[in-house]
């Protein structure tokens, strides 16, 4: 592990929606340059946590910390600065369908420089980062003629479309609706970014196989509190039944109960 400060952290975070509790005192402390990976079932809070790191939720108790600043109270003015830093890679890609593939992935530079970045300088830049996911070529494309993976490389290059580039990059559901092989590309490039760019990750998914190919650490998210966290073969190998039933895709008990099944 590394020795330097964590770049993110949550303290004892809680959120309910109404009298539902989705965090219940999360705490997460993110090591720089690593990829850490969150799993666990639909509804347990994985993407709201995500959003509680770049400020799109705030937390009922507790606190968010990036780079030893605490942020969750911040008005949304103080927190442009901080989310000039992170970059959110969103599970239905979120392109703008008007838009070439050169224009998406430009988007961030043109709306966040104002006028420090001159056009052309900004082209070239969106250029590298389209080259840099296997897409050069592809800049006058729109997002309808694309596949479902090419979406995904264009919305990682458009991650990556900073001047500094991004310090954190958020996945959510990243290999979400494509088949293993496009599947596996997107694993690589998580991994690739993380190498080239030098950037820190964290992963939510429900895909073990990614997480284990992606994460540098694992941690399985349940009823609003984290059972199980270590490297991905530390998780996978959990005797925990819960844990194991989780990674190896097996019914609960009470789920199959509740449909009356077996």
């Amino acid at each position: 592990m590394s020795s330097e400060s964590p770049i993110i952290e949550l303290r004892r975070v809680c959120k309910s929606f109404g009298r539902q509790r989705v965090l219940d005192e999360v705490d997460l402390s993110v090591e720089r340059g690593a990829n850490t990976v969150i799993v666990g079932r639909s509804g347990t809070g994985k993407s709201v946590l995500l959003k509680h790191i770049v400020g799109l939720l705030r937390p009922d108790r507790g606190e968010v910390y990036f780079e030893g600043q605490r942020v969750d109270q911040l008005s949304e003015r103080a927190l442009v600065p901080i989310r000039q830093q992170i970059s959110f890679v969103f599970q239905l890609n979120a392109l703008f369908d008007s838009m070439t593939v050169g224009e998406n992935v430009a988007f961030p530079m043109v709306e966040n420089s104002g006028r420090r970045l001159k056009r052309e300088r900004i082209r070239q830049m969106a250029s590298k980062c389209i080259d840099i996911v296997g897409l050069s070529g592809f800049e006058q494309k729109r997002p309808a003629e694309l596949s479902g993976g090419e979406k995904k490389r264009v919305a990682l290059a458009r991650a990556i479309a900073m001047e500094p580039p991004p310090k954190v990059i958020l996945y959510d559901e990243p290999t979400a609706g494509l088949d293993p092989q496009r599947a596996d590309v997107i694993n690589k490039l998580i991994r690739h970014l993380q190498r080239t760019v030098h950037v820190t990750g964290i992963v939510v998914t429900h895909d073990m196989k990614s997480a284990a190919e992606v994460g540098d650490r694992l941690l399985l998210l349940h009823h609003g509190r984290f059972m199980a966290d270590g490297t991905p073969a530390e998780v996978l190998q959990s005797t925990d039944p819960q844990v194991h039933r989780f990674v190896e895709g097996i019914a609960d008990p009470a789920d199959l109960k509740a449909v009356g099944v077996g």
